[in-house]
């Protein structure tokens, strides 16, 4: 893989920050992560922001502002309403999967438990933001 891939990441959790970093190196990924562990500090990211990621990655439960609520921001940022945007989270409830794609996410992915799991999700996701296509959903 020869093109830098532009990732947003919304995580809160550094650990999970820090898994999806080794995923990338693991799958050995060139690129350009972003990192906003503050929800509350994204909207006004994005309406600065001179270049616009490949996709967006975003947990579900974050401090100072939901995931709903974030999710629903972003969507209506001028620019940013196409780009990818998966959320990946903990939850596991149809209410806050349906939601989730009903406002625009384009896949809502239940964050995995093992290392291999994490990097094939990265994968995947590296997979829609160089290309378009949906990565499978885990």
């Amino acid at each position: 893989m020869s093109k830098t891939v532009h990732i947003l990441l919304i995580e809160d959790d550094q650990d999970d920050v820090e898994l999806f970093q080794y995923a990338l190196h693991s799958n050995r990924v060139i690129c350009q992560l972003e990192v906003i562990m503050d929800g509350d500090r994204v909207e006004s990211h994005l309406q600065t922001s001179t270049k616009r990621p490949d996709v967006i990655v975003m947990d579900l439960n974050l401090p100072r502002i939901s995931g709903r609520d974030l999710l629903q921001q972003i969507r209506t940022i001028d620019g940013f309403s196409q780009v990818p945007l998966i959320v990946m989270t903990t939850s596991s409830a149809d209410d806050d999967r349906n939601f989730c794609l009903a406002k625009g996410a384009n896949q809502f992915i239940i964050k995995p438990s093992s290392l291999d799991a994490f990097a094939q999700t990265v994968a995947a996701i590296v997979e829609l933001a160089l290309t378009g296509n949906q990565p499978s959903p885990r």
